[in-house]
């Protein structure tokens, strides 16, 4: 388990003045490494070999590299502790390192462990009335107690925390105690039609409030990501031009702190290239125009920013906000020359499919459905064959009778390199229609994009339900 949590990288670091010594009995002559965490996963950043009795020393971190670490030993096994700038002296077993350490040196240790050590008492306490809430035989009597147990545990603990913020204010365990701690939310008075609006934009504008966006060291714990990740995914609407404004705004909370904002803008970039929610490429785009393109990147070599680069420019004329490209191809015939621009109508559906795809023979008869009902208030349906070969596309069209939109297609002859070159510089058509397995970035059919009145894409991604239920939202604005 603890080796699925740790990932192989080899990172170098400046020497700094003070000392991690730590003694694990048990150990001789064996191979120890340092992880320190980057967010929620450990990465191993330097490797040492006990003495005979189990003795190690680890150069300590300079001050932007501190934070959350660990001692990973034979197992593999480790234990976490807090690498601040100061000596650290720990001892512990090998037979189970997490469960024996003692901090022998280390102000901020110290005070990590005995709080490791009052929720480990607290949790010994709740587990019992834990199962009776599970306990199904429970009686009424049993289950109020242990409600009012529980509470009282958490009280117990949040006084706790409270006390650590307090006395310990100081300490790099603080701010991460701090950031997973949620902001108490004022109350609204009795006669506020809107509370829960109010409520909602107070959260929002503290969420914020507990982290310390100089400190290069917050970055280096879980506490970080998952505050992050929570406000991203579950506190934001996912509404790409509400998550492109938020994304803005908080990384200009950490410019002049290098470690957080390399990890909001790689987090937020990278989530929107993989994120499910229609519409997020945009926001993939514009990071990397923004923040990548413009050489604030610096933890990326050059290989890896032309990768993030060129990637957005694969996605950059089917974003959603932006005009699509005028697509012209043969149609039907393979002899008359259609072009999207030409289509005047309130909502156009580009769908690009093939005849040899299984998924597609399944939407289509859905998409058939859609054209009747929507066609009258408006929609055309612009369908882009993908085959390669225009025949069988020809003849699926015919035999199913998909003729009532407009079907085009390209065929390998209009694509060789002179007939292109020919076509393209006359003006017949254009070298993005030629490449609309490009321009679209097409890997899986069917692909269909939303167009507004004047070509711009307002969804994407969609099935024929999906697309319905939009056209529906959109005539009701």
């Amino acid at each position: 388990m603890a080796s699925a949590m740790i990932a192989l990288a080899t990172i170098s670091y400046a020497q700094a003045p003070h000392t991690i010594q730590v003694h694990v009995d048990g150990l001789s002559k064996d191979t120890v490494y340092l992880a320190h965490y980057y967010g929620n996963k450990l990465y191993y950043a330097d490797t040492t070999v006990t003495d005979a009795e189990g003795h190690l020393t680890f150069p300590g971190r300079p001050y932007a590299e501190c934070g959350k670490h660990a001692i990973v030993i034979p197992g593999p096994k480790y234990f976490e502790f807090m690498a601040v700038t100061e000596d650290i002296v720990i001892e512990t077993k090998a037979s189970d390192p997490s469960k024996f350490v003692n901090v022998i040196e280390s102000e901020e240790n110290k005070v990590f462990y005995e709080f490791l050590g009052f929720i480990g008492e607290r949790r010994a306490i709740a587990s019992p009335y834990e199962q009776t809430l599970d306990d199904s035989t429970a009686t009424e009597t049993q289950i109020q107690e242990a409600r009012q147990v529980l509470t009282d545990l958490g009280e117990e603990v949040g006084a706790e925390q409270k006390r650590i913020l307090s006395v310990h204010g100081d300490k790099l365990f603080a701010k991460y105690l701090n950031m997973v701690l949620e902001p108490t939310i004022p109350e609204v008075p009795q006669n506020i039609a809107n509370a829960q609006e109010l409520q909602y934009r107070w959260y929002l504008d503290h969420y914020w409030d507990r982290v310390d966006f100089d400190d290069p060291r917050l970055v280096h714990d879980g506490s970080f990501h998952q505050i992050l990740d929570s406000y991203w995914t579950r506190v934001l609407p996912q509404v790409p031009d509400t998550l492109l404004n938020s994304a803005d705004r908080l990384i200009a909370k950490a410019l002049g702190n290098d470690e957080m904002f390399k990890y909001i803008a790689h987090y937020i970039t990278f989530n929107s290239e993989s994120s499910k929610v229609m519409c997020m490429d945009k926001i993939f785009v514009h990071m990397v125009d923004t923040y990548y393109a413009s050489g604030q990147a610096t933890w990326m070599n050059e290989e890896q920013l032309k990768k993030v680069m060129d990637r957005a420019d694969e996605l950059r004329d089917s974003q959603c906000g932006s005009i699509i490209p005028n697509i012209i191809l043969p149609g039907l015939d393979q002899e008359t020359w259609m072009s999207l621009y030409d289509v005047d109508a309130k909502y156009i559906a580009v769908l690009i499919w093939e005849s040899t795809c299984g998924h597609c023979k399944k939407e289509l008869p859905k998409y058939k459905e859609l054209y009747k009902k929507w066609q009258p208030k408006g929609l055309e349906i612009f369908a882009i064959g993908n085959d390669f070969d225009p025949e069988p596309w020809q003849e699926f069209v015919e035999e199913q009778e998909y003729t009532d939109w407009i079907n085009v297609s390209d065929n390998p002859l209009i694509n060789a390199q002179d007939s292109a070159s020919a076509l393209i510089y006359s003006g017949v058509t254009t070298l993005k229609s030629l490449n609309f397995r490009t321009t679209f970035d097409v890997f899986a059919t069917p692909k269909v994009l939303l167009l507004d009145k004047n070509k711009k894409i307002i969804g994407k991604q969609i099935g024929a339900e999906q697309l319905g239920d939009i056209l529906g939202r959109l005539e009701k604005m």
